[in-house]
């Protein structure tokens, strides 16, 4: 691949990563209830199901992802029933002056997992790459070089924008200390949590 096809590649996938999905939605409710660390563990997930879903394109192995439909299928309510558990929690969360902190309910593995999840729950991620590439390198003749560049343009990329929605939501929280506003934002976090864990389960 040429220094030019890599950055019409990255614009491609920048482009998309700034549109909101469930993971991004995932991303945001995570930073707000649980910090900023957790929420880019859940960001770590993420790209390792992107890194994923790159290799299965490359390689010509998107039959695999028909074969998994049943796995897929069943990931995906696993991770939307995951989130939904979360959703309800922070919304029954009681927060007193002494509770202003970050909860630390879940340990940074679990919200990787949880962000690898959210991505592989999604198999059409798989059909994005499997259109895009075509059109940037000759999937025939794919080397190390072509598969390493395009994992690192995805991770910078979708990787870029989900931590900077980690970082407003962050300093979002920040900017509102008090037990209400504390209360607030765990409602919002919970109703996002729960809101996007019923599309990951409708979504067809």
């Amino acid at each position: 691949m040429s220094f030019g096809d890599l950055l019409a590649l990255f614009g491609a996938m920048f482009i998309v990563a700034i549109v909101p999905g469930p993971a991004v939605f995932s991303v945001i409710a995570r930073t707000f209830s649980s910090g900023f660390s957790r929420g880019l563990m859940m960001i770590v997930g993420i790209t390792l199901g992107d890194f994923l879903f790159i290799l299965l394109a490359l390689f010509g192995l998107s039959v695999i992802s028909e074969i998994m439909g049943t796995a897929f299928l069943f990931i995906k309510y696993i991770s939307a029933a995951y989130l939904i558990w979360l959703g309800v929690n922070l919304l029954k969360t009681k927060v007193t002056a002494e509770d202003i902190q970050e909860s630390k309910e879940s340990s940074l593995f679990t919200n990787l997992l949880t962000g690898l999840m959210i991505n592989l729950g999604n198999p059409k991620a798989i059909l994005f790459y499997v259109g895009l590439f075509p059109a940037f390198i000759n999937v025939n003749q794919v080397t190390a070089y072509d598969v390493f560049s395009i994992m690192m343009i995805a991770s910078v990329a979708f990787g870029s924008v989900n931590i900077c929605y980690a970082l407003l939501a962050l300093r979002a929280k920040r900017m509102l200390k008090s037990p209400n506003a504390s209360s607030i934002i765990n409602k919002t976090a919970g109703t996002i949590m729960v809101s996007t864990g019923a599309l990951v389960a409708i979504k067809a």
